[in-house]
């Protein structure tokens, strides 16, 4: 077994410390979320907390991890009549992104539940982690379907398998921790809002902090048994105050000072639900136990805000997370009580013992790098009103949009927008099982095997039942798509007001594609070219942050930003091929600049219709004389075309029939 890294061992990250360790003192925190940039240490210390974690005591044999003073009357292994406890280490589970259900909450064993009537059930990653750690590296990629699956979990505190007549449940209550880059796109807000606390992580700008972290790392991966003995007695240390944390915690009080302080702090940051209040004061709680005090202080509250609310307070996929501390700091001195206040520090000098706040996203970096510059060259030509670049416009408001997919049937990723062949989703058919057999089909499975009952010698009532009679549910659910902005920021786009709404439109699409679990790229075209403004991701914050900086002016090479977006695609295709496009082109559908822009342009749309390339025109033309030339690429690209004001939902009905109408027209 490979010697963790030792949590003493991590240099800084002081907030992710003691975030981590809070949970550890107090279980009922709900677990933690940390968001940062690649390599700063965030998995690595996850996986360092667990060794040391107090052993937990469970009834032998127990493949459910029941206690041996409450075992639960549900357990599949149960009744455990006064059972006797035995002591282990608590676990740390590690759930991949890209796991089954069954793997999740367990299997059931088909074939011996048809052939012998038993319930054999096979337990999954929800009751290994019971009682311990469940952590999910990259959780903002885990598939939607065992998002729910958690979320049920977390809600209920027990797992539920309902299988073709077969019932199982099982205690599952277990801290959820989970890592993410958010530059690879956010976490749906009803799995946000699950974990307790979250913290922001970053490299250290420091060079000497740095010189550390190498310093260490080397050692430990030179010889990793040596290193840990190194640090064991930091690790002991560590691991008795998490004991005497706990032994304490039932005796801290959370006066009426503090409780008005957590309440008026929720309230002022308006967030969503009662959970924030709750959130707050178990850490406040578990912050004076770490530090040995039986009494909560302001200074408590005011760091049990800085880890619970920044999360809590996003109204918006696009809104960074973070707090005002002044604000903060008023409002906990406008409701400080007499309970709640104090001159005794909390403790400075255990691991993680800082306060400070975590640093808001910042967003990708060089986010500005990408604005397109005016092309040498195109000074003093005669097109003056559109050549010389202008400063950004901003987002006009977005609103909801009216839905755009893929047609067809696809067999994507699983996701929100277009029909696809998944392993969730409504039966439509069976089929030969290729592989593990993931979903019985039974009346398909009962169909097959009865005419060869006779043969097989049944003499019972139980049906005889081999592998070749089995069959796999087929299911049709929803996939998630590349939905690629196409994006005219050319002179003829440059009156402000046209280009706020034509960001707000672009914006609204975004957190559409956000909801609808898509990934998203932009490319953007003006002066005498076309470039990535950035590659297919699955980040809106990072596509928002590039639209929101994309100045306008000079020509329109309309052919470029086509000829641009079919590169794109086909790079995508060979990276991904089962994920279908949906291209996206904003544009009032000028071609100027070049040689014959327009014909050039018509050959460039034409590519798409014949590869069968899902599109659509969002015509941003205004005035009251129109030209109509979005309706026209619209027809060279086998797409449709709708305005700025049709996009709204509320403003068309039948686009998603309208483009798959247009796509049948195209094919015949």
């Amino acid at each position: 077994m490979t010697t963790p890294f030792p949590f003493t061992a991590v240099v800084g990250q002081d907030d992710l410390r003691l975030a981590l360790l809070l949970n550890a003192v107090s279980p009922a925190v709900g677990g933690v979320l940390v968001r940062g940039e690649k390599g700063t240490a965030k998995s690595t210390a996850v996986r360092a907390l667990s060794a040391l974690l107090p052993e937990v005591a469970v009834v032998p044999g127990c493949r459910f991890s029941c206690a041996p003073t409450a075992p639960d009357p549900n357990c599949p292994d149960g009744p455990h009549e006064q059972p006797s406890g035995t002591a282990r280490a608590a676990r740390m589970v590690e759930l991949p992104v890209g796991a089954s259900e069954d793997r999740l909450v367990g299997a059931l064993d088909i074939e011996r539940a048809l052939a012998e009537g038993v319930k054999a059930f096979e337990p999954g990653l929800l009751a290994d982690a019971h009682r311990g750690i469940l952590y999910v590296d990259e959780v903002n990629l885990l598939h939607d379907h065992l998002v729910d699956l958690l979320l049920d979990a977390a809600a209920m505190g027990a797992s539920y398998v309902e299988r073709e007549g077969v019932s199982v449940r099982h205690a599952a209550r277990f801290l959820l921790v989970g890592t993410m880059n958010p530059e690879e796109g956010e976490l749906r807000p009803q799995l946000l809002d699950r974990f307790g606390l979250t913290v922001e992580v970053a490299a250290s700008r420091e060079p000497d902090q740095r010189v550390e972290v190498v310093r260490r790392r080397l050692a430990y991966d030179d010889d990793p048994a040596g290193f840990a003995a190194r640090w064991a007695e930091e690790e002991a240390a560590v691991r008795q105050r998490i004991v005497a944390a706990r032994e304490l915690l039932p005796q801290v009080r959370l006066g009426d000072g503090a409780l008005r302080q957590i309440a008026a702090t929720c309230a002022a940051f308006e967030v969503d639900g009662m959970r924030a209040d709750i959130v707050m004061a178990r850490t406040a709680t578990a912050l004076a136990a770490w530090a040995g005090r039986t009494d909560v202080l302001a200074e408590d509250v005011r760091q049990a805000a800085l880890l619970a609310l920044p999360h809590r307070r996003r109204r918006s996929p696009f809104d960074a997370p973070g707090l005002d501390e002044d604000k903060l700091d008023d409002t906990l001195e406008q409701f400080a009580g007499d309970d709640s206040e104090g001159d005794e520090d909390p403790d400075p000098d255990g691991p993680g013992g800082g306060g400070g706040q975590p640093q808001p996203d910042s967003g990708p970096q060089g986010g500005g790098d990408t604005a397109a510059r005016p092309e040498a060259g195109e000074e003093g030509e005669p097109q003056a009103s559109g050549a010389r670049e202008q400063s950004a416009a901003r987002a006009a408001e977005p609103f909801r949009t009216k839905v755009l997919s893929v047609p067809g049937i696809g067999e994507g990723a699983a996701g929100r927008r277009s029909r696809a062949r998944t392993e969730h989703g409504r039966t439509t058919g069976a089929r030969r099982p290729r592989g593990a057999l993931t979903k019985l089909h039974l009346a398909a499975t009962v169909q097959a095997a009865a005419p060869h009952q006779r043969a097989r010698g049944r003499s019972g009532p139980g049906l005889v039942i081999r592998r070749d009679d089995l069959r796999q549910a087929t299911r049709e659910g929803r996939e998630g798509n590349l939905v690629l902005f196409v994006v005219d920021a050319s002179g003829s786009m440059a009156a402000r007001q046209r280009m706020s709404a034509v960001k707000g439109a672009v914006l609204s699409l975004l957190l559409d594609a956000y909801q609808r679990r898509d990934k998203v790229g932009l490319v953007t075209f003006r002066g005498a070219g076309a470039e990535v403004a950035l590659p297919p991701t699955s980040s809106v914050d990072a596509a928002a942050v590039r639209l929101e900086s994309l100045p306008t002016g000079g020509r329109t090479p309309l052919a470029a930003g086509l000829l641009k977006a079919h590169d794109v695609l086909r790079v995508e295709r060979l990276r991904d091929p089962a994920r279908r496009a949906l291209v996206v082109v904003v544009t009032d559908g000028r071609a100027t600049g070049g040689p014959e822009p327009v014909a050039l342009a018509g050959r460039a749309a034409r590519l798409f219709a014949a590869e069968g390339i899902a599109s659509v025109v969002v015509d941003c033309e205004s005035g009251p004389v129109r030209l109509g030339l979005a309706g026209q690429l619209a027809g060279e690209l086998g797409g449709m075309g709708v305005t700025l004001d049709e996009l709204r939902a509320d403003s068309i009905a039948g686009l998603v029939r309208d483009v798959q109408g247009n796509s049948k027209r195209r094919a015949a």
